[in-house]
């Protein structure tokens, strides 16, 4: 399996480089640009996408702007824009451009909102929400990668984003009640504490399940009536901690 997985990141960074050199001729016959990723970003907007449904401005402004190159490692920095998720290191990876996009459309944010993610993992699905979200609480199990990422985003200015080293199951429970919570890891079944903390009118989107996930939309009524809609079948790193537990 380890090898397989080798052998689709080499096809990727292939894949990656003629791209790149593509986006550095028109570049170059357009002058020296300040972005050298701008045009990469722009056609994973477009055909990645905008192209498979997503059309909420405020989302695909977002993902415009996020320079995606910055959270994967160094030596994947050519495969940034490709439609593929990509290993972090310590077991984790950071999803693919769609499914950040489709998820956090999902939350129907507008500006203003408090919101909680589960599994900071790269710090990147954390800094497209803040592009919209007033506040961003995260909160990732994996001290090396929560670290990495809470001194990624501080140097990258992200002053609305606060994050927190530890298990996400409970969510965060002094800033609650949040009108949005996104997980980006796996439990078995919902986390009753996480749908605790959505405010009435709120929305959560999480991917549920072992050997076969969906991901599910929860939606709380302003009476507090809890909703669910399965959205789409996922493949999401399991979630750890105090879930695994609960099993």
């Amino acid at each position: 399996m380890e090898k397989i997985f080798r052998i689709l990141i080499v096809l990727l960074l292939l894949c990656a480089c003629r791209l790149d050199a593509e986006t550095s001729n028109v570049q170059h016959s357009a002058g020296a640009p300040t972005d050298p990723y701008a045009q990469q970003r722009e056609q994973m907007v477009r055909n990645q996408i905008e192209a498979r449904g997503v059309r909420d401005r405020l989302v695909l402004d977002a993902m415009r702007k996020v320079h995606r190159h910055l959270f994967v490692p160094g030596h994947l920095t050519q495969a940034a824009y490709l439609d593929f998720p990509l290993p972090i290191g310590e077991g984790q990876t950071i999803s693919q451009p769609y499914i950040v996009a489709f998820m956090t459309e999902s939350l129907q944010l507008k500006g203003g909102e408090k919101a909680l993610e589960i599994g900071t993992g790269s710090g990147y699905q954390a800094a497209v929400l803040a592009e919209i979200a007033k506040e961003v609480y995260t909160i990732e199990i994996i001290p090396s990668l929560g670290n990495r990422a809470k001194a990624l985003l501080k140097a990258m200015g992200c002053e609305n984003i606060h994050v927190r080293i530890g298990d996400g199951y409970r969510g965060w429970r002094e800033h609650a009640p949040y009108d949005a919570i996104i997980v980006t890891a796996a439990p078995p079944s919902i986390p009753k504490p996480l749908v605790d903390q959505l405010k009435p009118g709120g929305r959560m989107v999480i991917p549920v399940g072992e050997s076969f996930q969906e991901l599910i939309l929860i939606t709380k009524g302003r009476d507090g009536a809890v909703g669910k809609k399965s959205l789409l079948p996922v493949r999401f790193v399991p979630m750890t901690g105090e879930v695994q537990e609960k099993k």
